[in-house]
């Protein structure tokens, strides 16, 4: 007899039900009850095959008995959900990023909400990984404790950023200065005790910040990412764990050209799409900066996050690799000319500014108006003086995670953690991806 038929395992769920309305320990509780029902049906109905058989009936109802007893027993201990649960059922990943210049406010209340935390930014200087804040070792330490409130939190550097991406290009360049830098991430990674390494180079092949770039990026890029891999899976056996390896990329398709994606992949556990800042004081129109949706196939409305999406997975990218970036903050323009301000030419009063700023000083406030582009899944603020600020909000990412589900990604992105210091936008993610 198979083995299998008696020792019953949950299946993953796939559509969405009427529970993921509910709070996370309802959701929890619902869970609860549906495996354990599951289960005893699932043994009934074996039972019901195997007694049929004169030859199995005896063998059969003591192992259907068994099972039963199995079951209950697994079943016995509800878990609980509170301001610092762990959840460890079947979450998506939410990489929240951390600057290590701003304040964290309420982190370690909220830290069973975030999978990954990726501390922005290391510098790379002379071809090998370095600090440039001074208050990075402190940083780390603080970090490395939120562990004792979520231990299954992973803690990653981020390398470069805009700012910091100059050295890229030169540090892939030949296999020499490619073992150099990957000897350094690997040996920065262990100085602060670190669960993985995520490249934020902007951009292989492209100026970024004026940075230094050449054409051989494109596969160089590729070997970095390698090179890294090889040495991390090294030291990973030393250590008996599996360090992480991932990237921020753009959601362009420019970048998706100066890079080898559908090969570099399998050298990482999963790519952030940077699905947001589609407008800001460099364009010339005025749109969303971080919708779902793109009602037009060309120009600047075009992009969307659902658009990045299909043009990663179009490059061969796997979708359950992809974790769709958030905004926790918005972009602006004053001085408008229109009462409709959407796909109006920009100005150069362009701004930005965090989600709690919105929410306090300008969302229902002073006469701005929150608007809903239905066909762009995002929203907006108006004001009469020509004020427009594009922004994610609750109901905004309640869309994205359900095409996060809908769409099989491994979970969501944001940038960044400070920018929120409400926290709605961080529980609107944990209550929808936490299943």
């Amino acid at each position: 007899m198979n083995l299998q038929l008696v020792f019953l395992t949950r299946g993953r769920i796939t559509q969405r039900t009427n529970t993921q309305s509910r709070n996370p320990a309802q959701r929890i509780k619902m869970g609860f009850f549906h495996t354990c029902f599951s289960k005893l049906a699932r043994i009934s109905a074996l039972k019901a095959r195997l007694v049929g058989n004169p030859r199995l009936s005896i063998t059969a109802n003591h192992l259907v008995l068994f099972a039963i007893t199995c079951t209950l027993l697994s079943c016995q201990e509800q878990p609980k959900a509170g301001d610092n649960e762990v959840f460890t059922f079947e979450n998506k990943h939410i990489v929240a990023y951390v600057m290590g210049t701003r304040k964290w406010v309420n982190i370690e209340k909220n830290i069973s909400k975030i999978t990954h935390i990726n501390y922005a930014f290391a510098d790379v200087v002379d071809g090998e990984v370095v600090n440039y804040m001074g208050n990075d070792s402190a940083n780390f330490a603080q970090l490395n404790a939120l562990k004792t409130v979520n231990p299954n939190l992973k803690i990653l550097v981020s390398i470069g950023g805009w700012a910091r991406s100059k050295g890229f290009s030169d540090a892939a360049l030949t296999a020499a200065s490619r073992q150099r830098f990957a000897k350094s991430a690997v040996n920065y990674l262990e100085r602060y005790h670190l669960d993985g390494l995520d490249i934020d180079w902007e951009y292989p092949g492209l100026p970024g910040d004026n940075n230094p770039h050449r054409p051989e990026d494109k596969e160089n890029f590729t070997l970095m990412l390698q090179a890294l891999r090889a040495q991390l899976d090294t030291a990973g056996a030393a250590y008996g764990t599996h360090f992480l390896l991932t990237i921020a990329s753009a959601a362009s398709e420019a970048y998706l050209a100066h890079t080898e994606l559908g090969i570099a992949h399998q050298s990482l556990d999963f790519i952030n799409i940077m699905t947001y800042d589609f407008v800001g004081g460099w364009s010339d129109t005025v749109w969303h900066h971080a919708n779902l949706h793109s009602p037009n196939a060309s120009g600047v409305t075009a992009r969307s996050a659902e658009k990045a999406v299909r043009d990663h997975v179009a490059a061969g990218i796997p979708v359950e690799k992809l974790v769709l970036g958030v905004a926790f903050y918005g972009r602006g323009w004053r001085s408008l000319p229109s009462e409709t301000p959407l796909q109006n030419p920009a100005n150069e009063s362009a701004f930005s500014l965090p989600y709690h700023r919105i929410v306090a000083q300008y969302e229902g406030k002073n006469d701005f108006q929150r608007m809903w582009d239905e066909a762009a899944n995002a929203p907006y603020l108006w004001h009469p003086n020509g004020t427009f600020i594009t922004y994610d909000d609750p109901v905004s990412l309640q869309k994205k995670a359900q095409f996060i589900h809908e769409n099989r990604l491994a979970g969501a992105m944001f940038w960044e953690y400070s920018s929120d210091t409400t926290g709605a936008l961080l529980k609107v993610l944990a209550d929808e991806l936490f299943e």
